[in-house]
């Protein structure tokens, strides 16, 4: 075969593989999040990826919009409502405009360790699948941000080193909204964008987030003090339009099903690495880590807990629903611990 003509065939071979290609992918699933490319979350959805194409054959895939180049999660839901995007990566914020019930998860001093989380997680998973499902949304599995923590430029022994407390709340947030209620404080709203100058300024002096988070959007930087008594847990989940997802073939709908439960669980666990790694990092960068003075002030705040998941029934969830989970973590922590 002469020269011209084995590149003639190369050409012509490129080009029938490339149209192969483009043929074989017959879905593509557009994916937003606020995390950043290069991030564990991010690192894991590209496993996924990886994943799904290889037992699909290359007939679906995801495209990643990551850094939140989509928006914050109400710009990316919309955005899914009306087909732009299929899918997304979400934190408690944007399943509550989903399924206002899941927020329960997220609710103050609810979950003790990450026992009880997985616990309560798997105990409940059908509900909260169905009310994402009455949402428009199919759940491809749970991605948790992590326990939240209070970083304050003040140290906090006991409550009553609260009284000089000027919080930030993410504006919007009703669970947040009742956690400083029953605490007695008086938060100050604002978007998660401007945090960082509020400190600066001293219109705040406290933030809550999980360590990895702190680090990440350079808010220890300006603290001093982390209260080692977990806030609450942060949810997360991966979530796919349900008119998209019903539009898929049935073997494609059980693919994504089964690698999201499979790496949506390792990015659980590889995120819980992440933030236990995150509080050394703090450590190291000189925060000093408080802890209560007593027993009874760690019971105060498991008794405000209780206060502010009350005064959100009816308003997220059923007081059927509190009564469940509070029931079934008490008979979790009484087989487990004895108390």
């Amino acid at each position: 075969m002469s020269k011209i003509a084995r590149s003639i065939f190369l050409v012509v071979s490129i080009l029938a593989l490339s149209t192969a290609s483009a043929r074989a992918q017959q879905y593509t699933i557009k994916f937003a999040t606020v995390a950043p490319d290069g991030s564990t979350w991010m690192n894991v959805m590209h496993e996924y990826d990886a994943a799904v194409r290889k037992e699909s054959g290359g007939r679906l895939g995801f495209k990643f919009y990551p850094g939140g180049i989509a928006g914050d999660e109400k710009d990316v839901l919309r955005k899914i409502r009306i087909g732009q995007y299929q899918a997304a990566g979400f934190t408690g914020v944007g399943m509550g405009e989903i399924a206002p019930e899941v927020r329960i998860l997220d609710t103050p001093f609810l979950f003790r360790s990450t026992a009880e989380i997985d616990y309560i997680y798997n105990k409940f998973n059908d509900e909260f699948s169905q009310a994402f499902e009455h949402g428009g949304f199919v759940l491809l599995g749970w991605a948790e941000v992590g326990f939240v923590y209070i970083y304050t430029q003040k140290p906090i022994y006991s409550v009553q080193d609260m009284k000089d407390v000027k919080a930030w709340m993410w504006e919007g947030d009703p669970i947040a909204q009742v956690s400083f209620k029953v605490l007695h404080l008086t938060p100050i709203p604002l978007s998660i964008t401007d945090v960082n100058s509020a400190l600066q300024t001293g219109m705040i002096n406290c933030v809550y987030a999980p360590p990895l988070a702190a680090i990440a959007l350079q808010w220890f930087t300006k603290v001093k003090y982390m209260l080692d008594v977990p806030l609450a847990n942060s949810s997360g989940s991966v979530l796919i339009s349900k008119k998209y997802f019903d539009s898929l073939p049935q073997d494609l709908q059980q693919i994504l099903l089964k690698d999201g439960k499979i790496y949506l669980s390792k990015l659980t666990e590889l995120s819980r690495e992440d933030n236990l790694k995150a509080i050394q990092t703090l450590h190291s960068k000189g925060i000093i880590i408080t802890q209560p003075r007593s027993k009874s002030e760690l019971a105060y705040y498991y008794q405000t807990g209780q206060e502010a998941r009350q005064m959100l029934v009816g308003k997220l969830y059923s007081e059927q629903l509190l009564q469940q989970v509070e029931s079934a973590l008490e008979q979790f922590r009484k087989e487990h611990h004895g108390k």
